[in-house]
């Protein structure tokens, strides 16, 4: 489990490709400084498992189910990319609830920047737009953001300078594809309400 606040920008050291997923290898000194074999870190917010740690950096295996239903598949050596180490029990939520399971990815269309802030709009696949509203939330490459505007094909947040300069979505242009995460809770609420109508028998 995550908060969608980015802790750190790292790189993409190596990629290596094996039968049937890819072995990344992710530079990133403050989420490995207390790393160990089996601890989640988030990757553009898709949770991955450390199966290796050494000299500021982690390795982890993708699957390809991952790298299809993410864009990590488009990641290559030196990219870079936001990175969050497991939420702590007891620490503050500052973020939201962000299990780390990517649900699909959008593009940016457009990026209109103002004195203070910046707003991106982006697609939004018709098989998500039902679970994401106005002033909700949404991970977006691992950020936790708030919906400004909500369409049926597209939603817009506002990004403040410190996430425009401690993530990657300051450095995102139109048509680069990036992960969403949609709220967990409503998703569980359908899935519940599809279940109190169905007939007991």
């Amino acid at each position: 489990m995550f908060t969608g606040l980015v802790e750190e920008r790292g790189t993409i050291v190596s990629l290596d490709e094996l039968s049937d997923s890819v072995r990344l290898t992710v530079s990133g000194p403050l989420v490995t400084s207390d790393a160990k074999h089996g601890d989640s870190i988030a990757v553009n917010g898709v949770c991955l498992t450390v199966v290796a740690q050494a000299d500021q950096s982690f390795t982890a295996d993708v699957m390809r189910e991952t790298l299809a239903r993410s864009s990590l598949g488009s990641l290559t050596t030196g990219s870079i990319v936001n990175l969050e180490r497991a939420a702590r029990l007891d620490a503050r939520l500052g973020g939201h609830l962000v299990q780390g399971h990517v649900d699909g990815t959008a593009q940016v269309l457009s990026i209109s920047p103002s004195d203070n802030w910046t707003l991106v709009r982006f697609t939004l696949p018709d098989n998500l737009a039902r679970y994401v509203v106005e002033k909700g939330s949404i991970t977006v490459d691992g950020v936790s953001l708030t919906v400004v505007e909500a369409g049926d094909e597209f939603f817009t947040v506002s990004l403040i300078p410190e996430t425009l300069s401690a993530t990657t979505l300051g450095s995102r242009a139109v048509g680069d594809l990036v992960n969403l995460e949609v709220d967990a809770i409503a998703k569980y609420v359908e899935r519940l309400m599809q279940w109190s109508t169905r007939d007991p028998r």
